[in-house]
């Protein structure tokens, strides 16, 4: 992302009066207890629905043999809700005037991700993205009316962000009719073409200026979101359980799994939650790539297999910024590489990958305590 020029400080709380139509203008970053509104919250709620239904078709494929085909199907869906969520989490944080219209066309956007949950299986069954297609449309052109709104409301180079967002949303709606009639084997390549030129369209957009988006409200949405994946790891982790005992009476051998995939999910919980973030998002190219980055933090959460993957991009974008010397750094790339070494001992693999994800948690606890003891000790008499 680019550094964009910081506009003036708005008004705290959000713009305009109590009528049920306002204007749509920028919120200040200075706004205290800036929070999740409820729409933002039943938001994210109907986005788990589709995040669950890509959850389950990819073990599904992973289960019949279709690995390869499934990770394909997978990314390409999931990138579609991710990419939806976060441009209007981003949008929110800056624009959310909680009017009457706006209230109404995010619940659009809400019905376009019901939309899309509805044609998942038939993506990763037969290949077939028609319905995925027309959901993230209408999510899209949800986002592009917002962008119209704000831009009406605004002068200047924050009107030309938004006209350049609203323009450059509506291009990508096009290009994505490729996966509608490109052969199947051209879509993977056409997908990785198209998530890219989506991913431009943030850096160009705001080429000159920068949305006002507030920090800590983009750190609480982004952990609501991580909050939520992990649900769903642990719902369907206790579904999987449930149905082996009841099917196969298997309590002594899934007793080490299930314990094993509860550390990791609780291990995942702390260590993301373990540091305050916000104070490290303060410009546009921080902040961004920060966010950018959580398409695979979200992608690995939500399915439970890769928490080596997990590790390193939690430590990559978020923990490292808050570690003190060589060993505290050292913490979660070695668990990550524990966690892969944990994969070759069979029936006891994920018991002992989660052993290791809490032991590291233990590890950063007791260095960063010993670290604070010594800065504390050597700091000079008051």
């Amino acid at each position: 992302m680019t550094s964009g020029t910081t506009p003036p400080p708005a008004p705290s709380g959000a713009p305009g009066g109590r009528g049920p139509l306002r204007r749509l203008r920028a919120r200040g970053r200075d706004e205290a207890h800036r929070t999740a509104s409820p729409l933002e919250l039943f938001f994210d709620l109907c986005f788990v629905v589709a995040v669950a239904q890509a959850g389950v078709q990819l073990v599904h494929s992973v289960a019949e043999g279709h690995a390869g085909e499934g990770i394909v199907d997978y990314a390409m869906v999931f990138f579609a809700l991710w990419w939806a969520w976060m441009n209007f989490t981003w949008f929110a944080s800056a624009y959310d005037n909680d009017d009457v219209l706006y209230r109404v066309v995010t619940l659009v956007q809400i019905a376009g991700v019901l939309v899309l949950a509805a044609g998942v299986s038939r993506a990763f069954e037969e290949h077939e993205f028609l319905v995925v297609w027309l959901g993230y449309l209408v999510m899209r052109l949800a986002l592009v009316a917002q962008w119209l709104r704000a831009a009406r409301s605004s002068e200047g180079p924050e009107r030309t962000t938004a006209l350049r967002y609203a323009g450059g949303v509506l291009l990508c709606q096009v290009g994505w009719l490729g996966l509608l009639f490109l052969p199947e084997g051209a879509r993977p390549w056409w997908f990785l073409v198209m998530a890219l030129l989506e991913m431009c369209v943030p850096p160009i957009a705001e080429r000159g200026y920068t949305t006002a988006w507030h920090p800590r409200h983009i750190a609480e949405r982004y952990g609501l979101f991580t909050i939520i994946v992990l649900g769903e790891t642990i719902a369907a982790a206790t579904i999987a359980v449930k149905s082996g005992i009841d099917e196969n009476d298997a309590l002594g051998g899934l007793l080490p799994i299930a314990a094993g995939g509860l550390l990791v999910v609780f291990a995942a919980w702390w260590l993301y939650f373990v540091v305050p973030v916000h104070g490290h998002l303060r410009s546009n190219r921080q902040a961004f790539l920060w966010g950018y980055g959580h398409y695979l933090v979200f992608a690995s959460a939500a399915v439970t297999l890769p928490t080596a993957l997990y590790l390193l991009m939690l430590w990559a974008l978020h923990s490292r910024h808050f570690k003190a010397g060589f060993t505290q750094q050292l913490v979660l790339p070695t668990t990550a590489l524990l966690a892969i070494c944990c994969s070759f001992l069979g029936d006891w693999a994920v018991f002992a990958a989660g052993v290791v994800c809490a032991l590291s948690v233990a590890a950063g606890k007791t260095l960063a305590v010993r670290g604070a003891r010594v800065r504390g000790s050597a700091a000079p008499a008051g």
